[in-house]
């Protein structure tokens, strides 16, 4: 408290004062509650991602948890996703004398944030609005959001209910005619790129699902009442209005033939026999840009540039396909190196604090894309949850940009980090 403040409490005498504190905390106290009780309220009071996260763990049953939060196997490639972004230091510089603008371009397009929404399949699961409302979230923060084929929501359906910049993945599975209708879907929708995941020649062992006996449809057993009565607004919501996966999804047949594990489901959907010549024929299925999501060496990416794609992500599908993969951050630079004047290079994976994405675009990623950071906050408080874990990303990315001495992303490259091989 200033001097003259400190002054003018000594005049009045400190019961007034706390009385008029009083009477104005009686006066909001309506509001008050009503905004702590709202669905979104935990979520606008978090802090940072890891607190969203333990928000979505009490929120969510675990079986829906640990489908967004677990990994393949002993989940090492997830865990080195993030150990080994935070092993890398910043190096600061000094009296830099600009104002920080985090706007960047990829593929043609401006967005204010080099921050993506990762395509996420099952979103409905989490809330049941599911990619609609993750999509405005990233759409509210100036970016572009990438709907999953095997996603909650329709093609047309995310179109119409969140009109910003949108891309389509898809999975080539041995249904060529259902992926070309898909593809095609997109185009007349005004989807903007097509993202080719090109790391699920099957299931990886995502044992937490085992575990909990995960299934698609769910299946209700004893266990699963007991977890749906100890959440009891996630069970609300899901009873009035399930959404788990889009009529139009490319999984939409495999789960129409009762409740089987996710794994088999995939298994039973997807081509392992996926190669570089159906690659060629997306191209000649779609007239747009193609970006490969799921790339971690150098001379796939030199392959992908022949061929003439867009882009490729840098990926490890979050640690939940091969584990004991690199670390997406450990994966990058080499890529870049090969690559970079040719294609359009991002990075995916263990996103979780905003200074994650600076150490990536210095490391030549043109944008990172995140997804369950995203979830967290969705399964936090829906809407009002998504938007709030973009806005702690956006935040925490523009202070370290400024701290680090960095006017925009362009300015970023490897001078800025240190302990990079």
């Amino acid at each position: 408290m200033s001097e003259a403040g400190a002054g003018a409490g000594r005049r009045e005498g400190f019961v007034p004062m706390l009385v008029r504190q009083a009477r104005r905390d009686l006066a909001q106290a309506p509001a008050t509650v009503r905004r702590r009780l709202s669905h979104g309220s935990r979520a606008q009071r978090a802090g940072n991602v890891a607190e969203l996260r333990e928000l979505a763990a009490r929120r969510l049953p675990r079986a829906v948890f640990d489908y967004v939060d677990g990994a393949a196997g002993d989940e090492l490639t997830a865990a080195r996703n993030q150990s080994d972004l935070r092993a890398l230091s910043i190096v600061p510089r000094v009296l830099a004398g600009a104002d920080v603008d985090l706007s960047t371009e990829v593929l043609g397009q401006r967005i204010a944030v080099p921050l993506i929404g990762a395509p996420t399949g099952l979103t409905g699961l989490v809330h049941h609005l599911g990619e609609v409302a993750v999509a405005r979230a990233v759409h509210a923060a100036g970016s572009l959001y990438v709907l999953s084929s095997a996603g909650s929501c329709g093609i047309d359906e995310l179109a119409r209910r969140s009109p910003g910049p949108l891309w389509f993945q898809i999975y080539v599975g041995p249904d060529r005619g259902l992926v070309r209708s898909l593809v095609d879907r997109a185009r007349d929708a005004g989807y903007g790129a097509l993202m080719v995941t090109v790391d699920v020649a099957r299931a990886g062992a995502r044992e937490r699902d085992r575990r909990n006996g995960f299934t698609m449809p769910p299946r209700v057993t004893a266990r699963s009442l007991a977890q749906g009565l100890r959440h009891p607004r996630w069970s609300i919501d899901f009873v009035a209005r399930p959404r788990i996966l889009s009529q139009s999804a490319l999984l939409a047949g495999a789960a129409d033939g009762g409740a089987r594990p996710l794994a088999e489901m995939i298994g039973s959907q997807f081509d392992p026999a996926l190669s570089w010549s159906d690659i060629a024929w997306l191209q000649e299925c779609w007239d747009g840009p193609i970006v490969l999501k799921g790339v971690l060496r150098p001379a796939d990416a030199q392959q992908a540039a022949r061929l003439g794609i867009a882009g490729v992500v840098v990926s490890n599908h979050g640690g939940r396909q091969l584990d004991s993969a690199p670390s997406t951050i450990a994966a990058l630079p080499p890529i870049v190196d090969a690559v970079g004047a040719e294609l359009e290079v991002y990075m995916d994976g263990g996103i979780r604090r905003g200074v994650d994405v600076l150490k990536a675009l210095a490391l030549g990623a043109r944008a990172c894309l995140c997804g369950r950071a995203l979830l967290y906050g969705l399964a936090g408080g829906g809407f009002a949850g998504a938007a709030r874990a973009m806005r702690l990303l956006v935040d925490e990315l523009a202070l370290a940009m400024a701290l680090a001495g960095a006017g925009s992303p362009s300015e970023l490259d490897r001078s800025w980090i240190m302990g990079a091989d």
